[in-house]
């Protein structure tokens, strides 16, 4: 195991808090233990980690990331999002299977949005014809979540973005009754609507008689 990753974990020990490791566990529902490390001492402590412990190649970003992942605790799962969308030299096709299996165990939007706009998100824009076919296959297929991220993947694109295929996307996911997606559907177009708001605005004119209400109130927030 690398290095860093005990670190990591020694570094959350030491700055554990239980009166904010409920709480926190609370807002998000979930049964998974925290240590009540909130996100800036999280970052100071990966941080001083990666500098005591660099991680020099693509396979030790492998370790680094999966075996973060592994661990019990919810902060040390934050600690492996945040690095592996650090090191965006190896934010590749080769990593994608890494962040498919960190998407469908993490199940939950605070593991899934940054995986998704700055991870799959990041392969998507610098690798769009190869990645491309991997969206359109995970925005049909029947995880949940896997689809939501196909949905977001364009969040930081602005001027880059395939807007045909967020339309379609959006489009093809908009019967679902499903929160997360209908959520996901209004904030990837009101994005976009920040780099052209009258092609969204218009989409949602033409289209509002099969996007959701939330869809369409999160898509046209600032019209």
């Amino acid at each position: 195991m690398h290095p860093a990753v005990n670190e990591i974990r020694q570094g959350l020990t030491a700055a554990a808090d239980a009166s904010k490791a409920g709480p926190m566990a609370a807002y998000l529902k979930t049964d998974m233990p925290f240590y009540g490390v909130q996100t800036p001492q999280r970052r100071r402590i990966v941080k001083a980690a990666l500098m005591a412990h660099p991680v020099a190649s693509r396979s030790e970003y492998r370790d680094v990331v999966a075996s973060l992942w592994e661990l019990p605790h919810r902060e040390e799962k934050y600690c492996a999002i945040s690095i592996a969308t650090r090191f965006q030299e190896y934010v590749t096709p080769g990593s994608m299977p890494l962040y498919k299996k960190m998407i469908v165990e993490g199940a939950w939007w605070d593991l899934v949005d940054g995986l998704a706009s700055d991870a799959v998100g990041s392969v998507l824009l610098r690798h769009r014809a190869k990645t491309t076919v991997t969206m359109r296959r995970w925005v049909d297929g029947p995880d949940m979540w896997l689809r939501r991220t196909a949905i977001l993947s364009q969040l930081r694109h602005r001027d880059q973005t395939d807007a045909a295929m967020l339309f379609d996307f959006c489009l093809r996911r908009a019967y679902e009754k499903e929160f997360f997606i209908r959520k996901a559907i209004g904030w990837a177009l009101r994005e976009y609507a920040k780099t052209d708001g009258d092609a969204v605005y218009d989409y949602c004119d033409r289209n509002g008689d099969q996007l959701s209400g939330l869809s369409l109130r999160e898509a046209t927030k600032h019209r």
